[in-house]
């Protein structure tokens, strides 16, 4: 059954809030991609941190401050009065969080610990509790005062993803009657210089599906739903999940994996594949993700597909990254689209001639006139995990809200 994404609070390398990164994804406006110093030794990398400052965290009881939190707050304070209200109508005990998350405050942890190691004692204000994978949607429901279900997925770069396919299961379940749900992910020393052990890491602005891709860009940010069952203007209408358990990081090369996940997200959502408007790419700019991707795109959508990544905008922001692309699917059926616009392919143009042909999104390129309108995110992560979700248009709903 669909669920309904009736709220939306977001931030990455592109702008905090809505508008802001509604402005610059369309745009294809990759300023936020910048080479910074200090995370790996040696290299500089290009990565994609939040711009501005970010809100001061409230004094909770077991919650020592990360900036993973402060992402997550920003994201909340932007609908917090959507979930105020959600609140007031459902009641605490039956709103649950589901987040996704790989990074969670294991930064501050690890300069905790470096301190140690240097000086022979942790901070007073190192908590173990910082670290902990379910530290966000801790934080959340306490700063919030709910008491239904919370807790945090990892599952690498389909965290983000698989939240929201979880949280729709607990509506469906009758569980609760909203979710707040999404990912979020910072900055990290941990994962960049894991990356960089890995090869993986591009120091220029990373080009996916180009013959000259040669790795990832490290990002940061939070996209965080209101998820209900009351009718809204734009549904997760469902997804399909897989893991094809190839390589512990390396993907099946032909995509079957990938293929079989958006298969079941057309099936979940009683959709042809020609009935697809836009297919948001995972599209990392690794050698082997990209030609798996090319190759699984090719076999589902034999006709072709409107396609983009957006990672050259934003960075890879791993556990966020799949409920981010989400969100900006859920940006291009939104009024902060009023010109409907595609999300870009920003790249260099110059297509791998080993790979079919993908037809990939210019700026200024527009969404059709089909009705109602249905869109498509990838997500892929380490060990064949694979999620495609399926968000589309609710003919006779009027989206709210104001640029």
């Amino acid at each position: 059954m669909a669920a309904y994404l009736s709220a939306l609070g977001l931030n990455c390398a592109l702008g905090q809030g809505k508008h802001a990164v509604a402005t610059a994804l369309f745009a294809g406006d990759a300023s936020g991609m910048r080479a910074q110093s200090g995370w790996v030794a040696d290299r500089e990398l290009t990565v994609g941190a939040v711009p501005g400052s970010l809100p001061e965290l409230p004094d909770l009881p077991g919650h020592p401050p990360s900036r993973n939190n402060q992402l997550l707050l920003a994201a909340a304070l932007e609908i917090e009065a959507e979930i105020r209200a959600a609140i007031a109508q459902f009641g605490a005990d039956r709103i649950a969080v589901v987040l996704g998350t790989s990074t969670s405050g294991i930064e501050e942890a690890s300069q905790s610990i470096a301190a140690y190691l240097n000086q022979g004692a942790l901070p007073a204000h190192y908590h173990y509790a910082q670290q902990e994978l379910a530290a966000p949607a801790s934080f959340l429901s306490d700063w919030l005062g709910l008491s239904g279900p919370s807790y945090c997925i990892s599952t690498a770069c389909t965290s983000g993803a698989r939240a929201l396919l979880s949280a729709q299961r607990l509506l469906n379940l009758g569980v609760c009657d909203a979710v707040l749900c999404g990912g979020v992910d910072s900055l990290c020393r941990l994962t960049l210089n894991g990356f960089s052990a890995l090869e993986a890491v591009s120091a220029e602005r990373c080009n996916p599906f180009s013959a000259n891709r040669h790795g990832i860009n490290i990002g940061e940010g939070a996209a965080l739903f209101l998820m209900t069952k009351q009718p809204s203007p734009i549904a997760l209408l469902g997804g399909g999940a897989s893991s094809d358990a190839h390589h512990i990081s390396a993907p099946q090369p032909e995509g079957i994996g990938a293929q079989t996940a958006m298969r079941k997200a057309l099936a979940a959502g009683a959709i042809d594949a020609s009935e697809i408007d836009y297919l948001n790419l995972h599209g990392t700019a690794t050698t082997h993700n990209d030609a798996m991707e090319n190759l699984a795109v090719q076999a589902v959508f034999p006709d072709g597909v409107a396609c983009s990544s957006s990672k050259a905008l934003t960075g890879h922001t791993l556990g966020a990254a799949g409920a981010l692309e989400a969100a900006f699917c859920w940006l291009t059926l939104s009024e902060f689209n009023p010109q409907k616009l595609l999300p870009p392919h920003i790249w260099d143009g110059q297509a791998d001639p080993a790979l079919p042909a993908l037809n990939l999104v210019a700026t200024g390129t527009r969404l059709s006139n089909s009705q109602p309108r249905r869109l498509m995110s990838n997500s892929f992560a380490f060990g064949g995990n694979n999620i495609s979700l399926l968000l589309g248009e609710e003919p006779g709903e009027k989206m709210g809200g104001a640029l």
